[in-house]
């Protein structure tokens, strides 16, 4: 990276433990304590929970969907209210990704080329074309802190040779990403590759090469087995340069997050704390609880002794949630993603303070049986 670059963002890390390392990353709308994970605000709004509530969980950083805010309500729209931070009230750091996943897996009639993504819009049919400098474009206009570059995504289990095009092409788009980047905007690249160690570790010396703010890992949890992510993890992550932030972008389960953290990542992001709390799973140090389940019936406790959410501070039973969940009351679908919202929360502060600590292996594994234990 060159020294004169001016950087929007800064990394510093504060402690380690093994390869797993806890720091400060710097924003212009402030600080992030890593490891951090990044509720999911797809549509500018995290799904059934107010900024105020995701604030509460103790998350400063979201990220955003740029494929579904460019095609409604529309970049410019955006813009004319200061840029996500405005539309959406949300006053701490954000992340939009490409929409590079979302045009190849959602658009109509997707033809992938050197240019970019050309589909029909979900929405309304409306041809489209998401170029690199397209989605530079759109994301300097809804100001996110830190804008991903626009890569490939093979699915799991892709042939090498659909690997090796990917990452050829998203090296190409990394540097046509980074002479569109918008001013004030940081930009992090994505290392593809599956879970080919050899193509990982290769695309990873290329994007270190180009003056990206941090580098993402790409393409994990797409359909590939989770013992061949951990796998690559174990190898790949440690590579990443140690003095940028490293980003593990769509995972996942608590183990998962753990692992990777002891493997040395620093952000994560993924739709599993809301999306499993509206399929009514939630999470605590325990395990998982399905509140439909017979066994909550005349369950008094609530989900979790000394957590902060609102339904566990009102001293709401398991009981009631399940009778709400039952009766389709929209009420327990927030109460229980904000739950899981602050037990990813909690599950963060302890990851770094078990990193300060200096015993983070112990702990992760302490942990990690505890939840094995109880899926038994």
């Amino acid at each position: 990276m060159d020294p004169e670059e001016k950087l929007v963002i800064s990394f510093r890390v504060g402690a380690t433990s093994g390869n797993a390392r806890c720091g400060v990353l710097s924003t212009l709308h402030g600080d992030v304590a890593t490891p951090a994970f990044m509720p999911v605000g797809t549509q500018a709004v995290v799904k059934g929970v107010s900024a105020e509530d995701v604030m509460a969980t103790g998350a400063r950083m979201q990220i955003m969907n740029t494929y579904h805010l460019w095609v409604r309500p529309g970049p410019e729209l955006i813009a004319n209210f200061g840029g996500l931070h405005g539309f959406a009230r949300w006053p701490h750091a954000i992340v939009t990704d490409s929409g590079g996943f979302q045009a190849f897996s959602l658009a109509k009639n997707m033809r992938a080329s050197e240019n970019g993504f050309e589909f029909a819009s979900h929405l309304d049919g409306k041809k489209m074309l998401l170029s690199p400098e397209e989605a530079m474009r759109v994301q300097g206009l809804l100001g996110s802190d830190i804008a991903m570059q626009l890569d490939v995504c093979p699915p799991g289990g892709s042939p090498r040779s659909e690997l090796v095009q990917a990452v050829e092409r998203t090296t190409r788009w990394a540097e046509r990403c980074l002479a569109a980047r918008a001013p004030k905007q940081a930009v992090f690249g994505i290392v593809q590759g599956g879970t080919d160690v050899e193509l990982r570790l290769a695309h990873t010396e290329a994007l270190a090469k180009l003056p990206f703010d941090g580098l993402a890992l790409g393409g994990f949890s797409v359909g590939e087995p989770i013992a061949e992510m951990y796998r690559a993890l174990a190898v790949v992550a440690p590579h990443l340069p140690t003095e940028r932030p490293r980003y593990l972008m769509g995972v996942g389960m608590p183990p998962d997050i753990l692992t990777a953290v002891g493997h040395g990542i620093d952000m994560f992001d993924c739709v599993i704390p809301t999306r499993n709390a509206r399929n009514g799973q939630v999470f605590t140090w325990g395990g998982k609880v399905t509140i439909k389940n017979a066994r909550y019936k005349d369950d008094a406790r609530p989900l979790e002794e000394g957590c902060a959410c609102r339904a566990c501070r009102a001293g709401y039973s398991r009981a009631y949630l399940r009778h709400l969940y039952l009766q389709s009351e929209i009420l327990v679908l927030s109460l229980m993603s904000e739950h899981n919202l602050h037990f990813y929360g909690r599950l963060m502060v302890g990851a770094r303070e078990a990193i300060a600590r200096g015993d983070f292996a112990q702990w992760s594994a302490a942990k990690l049986s505890a939840w094995a234990d109880s899926a038994a």
